[in-house]
């Protein structure tokens, strides 16, 4: 009897000691889960800014207008005030107006916010979008009021780009497929670039579609995997189903010989990054 008892006591001993990782194993866990995790404990998740050029001046001749584009800039709205961001939401905007107003971003106190968003709505090329005046602006003069020169206070935080915009002419026809910085450490130096997750409609030098009624591809599969996701997906995964569905379920009219749409993320993110 005492040696069964004994026999016992050691089966529950062994038993506890695999199901229950030492507090030294989960300590170590959760550093190396902070090292590659963006850190989102911050009061706000950040400011949102989307820029929703839909009307271009007479002027500018071939920039007509982009209707559909409230239909998108309504959703993202509604999508990132969900995610707890504080939207600003403007329209038809000249080319200097868009650069104040990311200059004004920059010159804003960050510190109790967890990433910055920013979201360009308009006609495009490579390198950039027009404002309602047709002047161009190019995005590396947008990037750089929020990047690691331009707002200290949003220094090691992600920065989330995303751009419905053309950046060439050229069409997609598709092809066949066979099948379907840590607390108490000494602070470190980055690149000026780090942080920052570019999402494009569209790949380089190609059209981007919209819809006149729905909006566009690339926007309303964002807005919807963010809704159905955010949460349990990283982001990137998170952007991976956008891709999936712009290229497996979007195509125009057969009047237009069935054309695809392929967006291009570009990820500079040094971390994993997870909405709440």
């Amino acid at each position: 009897m005492w040696l069964l008892w004994i026999k016992r006591y050691f089966m529950k001993q062994a038993l506890h000691d695999v199901s229950s990782p030492s507090p030294r194993l989960l300590s170590r866990t959760n550093l190396a889960k902070d090292k590659y995790r963006y850190k989102m404990d911050y009061p706000c998740m950040g400011t949102c800014v989307i820029i929703n050029i839909k009307n271009f001046d007479l002027k500018t001749g071939s920039l007509e207008t982009r209707n559909g584009t409230d239909v998108d800039a309504a959703e993202l709205e509604k999508t990132f005030s969900k995610l707890g961001y504080k939207v600003t939401l403007v329209h038809d905007q000249t080319a200097d107006q868009i650069v104040d107003l990311l200059r004004d971003v920059s010159t804003q106190d960050h510190s109790n916010s967890g990433s910055f968003v920013c979201v360009l709505l308009s006609r495009g090329d490579e390198g950039g979008i027009y404002g309602t005046d047709g002047s161009f602006v190019n995005l590396d003069e947008l990037t750089k009021f929020v990047d690691g020169n331009g707002c200290r206070s949003l220094v090691g935080k992600p920065k989330l780009l995303f751009i419905q915009a053309a950046r060439g002419n050229k069409l997609d026809d598709g092809t066949l497929s066979e099948g379907d910085s840590m607390d108490g450490q000494t602070p470190s130096r980055i690149p000026v670039e780090a942080d920052f997750l570019y999402a494009y409609s569209t790949t380089p030098g190609f059209n981007a579609w919209r819809d006149t009624q729905n909006g566009s591809w690339f926007m309303q599969s964002l807005c919807e995997m963010l809704r159905r996701f955010s949460g349990q997906l990283e982001l990137m995964q998170i952007m991976t189903r956008v891709n999936n569905k712009v290229a497996l379920e979007y195509k125009t009219t057969p009047g237009r010989s069935g054309k695809r749409q392929m967006p291009c993320i570009v990820s500079l993110l040094t971390k994993e990054f997870y909405f709440p």
